[in-house]
């Protein structure tokens, strides 16, 4: 069942080139549950709606010079939600790959997988692989899906490795640990976007989001579209990143001519 959303009756608008544009943005997709029963539909609807919302922030995301986007698909948490849900959710998946996955071949996106596929019921982890070898020399956008994903797994599972390496305690620096972390060939995310009016990460990509953006809005996901995204992005560009670093270093180091609001960590 696809629903008309708000923002799909305004989507071809167009928009003004970005001043500034993340190069990594990560999204937290949440409120496909509450966006169904605030229609009275069961949450499979929800999640399914949310489904084809992702194809269109994708499309955007390629548009507005994104060059690498994560999305967190399932958590390890949520193996805790009721079976049936997770069945749908495992479905879901499945089907966006068979049906998605040579349109977004076409398009340039390279898909890769973080997370664990342990657990997983083998025809989809196996689907999963093939998705990621199939499209692994696209370069326009790289679309990492956080799926059966933890941050606090990443880590163990980084630690451990890391001891399996032999490397000695006195060697291991931030840079051992990142290297051995899901997304070590890639940049931190600029902006973390998070839907439905929370306010936390959730056990989303703590290590790699130390000094990301945060941006959140009351819009459920299946109804952040285009327009929504594109307004993260400009207040993105309007913030000004310090990194422990003072004003005045900042401005030493952009001229002054920097042009962006103040906003302190």
């Amino acid at each position: 069942m696809t629903v008309m959303t708000r923002e799909s009756r305004r989507e071809r608008v167009a928009l003004p080139p970005l001043d500034k544009c993340p190069e990594h943005v990560a999204i937290i997709m949440d409120g496909n549950g509450r966006w169904a029963r605030q229609r009275g539909l069961p949450r499979s609807a929800g999640h399914r709606q949310g489904t084809e919302n992702l194809r269109r922030i994708i499309r955007a995301a390629v548009e507005f010079g994104v060059r690498i986007m994560t999305i967190y698909a399932f958590s390890t948490e949520n193996w805790s939600r009721p079976r049936r849900e997770v069945m749908l959710l495992m479905r879901i998946l499945e089907m966006v790959i068979d049906r998605e996955l040579q349109e977004l071949d076409e398009e340039g996106v390279q898909i890769r997988h973080i997370g664990e596929l342990d657990g997983i019921q083998q025809r989809l982890a196996r689907k999963v692989v093939e998705a990621c070898d199939y499209t692994r020399d696209n370069q326009r956008l790289i679309l990492n899906v956080a799926f059966n994903y933890g941050g606090r797994d990443e880590i163990v599972h980084a630690v451990q490795n890391i001891v399996r390496a032999g490397i000695a305690p006195e060697d291991i620096t931030e840079a051992t640990i990142n290297n051995y972390m899901y997304t070590s060939d890639l940049p931190d995310p600029d902006l973390i976007i998070r839907t439905s009016g929370e306010f936390r990460l959730s056990n989303f990509l703590i290590w790699q989001g130390a000094y990301s953006e945060i941006y959140t809005t009351e819009t459920y996901w299946p109804d952040f579209g285009r327009g929504e995204f594109y307004q993260a992005l400009v207040e993105y560009g309007n913030r000004r990143r310090r990194f422990g670093k003072t004003d005045d270093q900042i401005d030493a180091e952009f001229g002054g001519r920097t042009g962006i609001k103040e906003r302190s960590l």
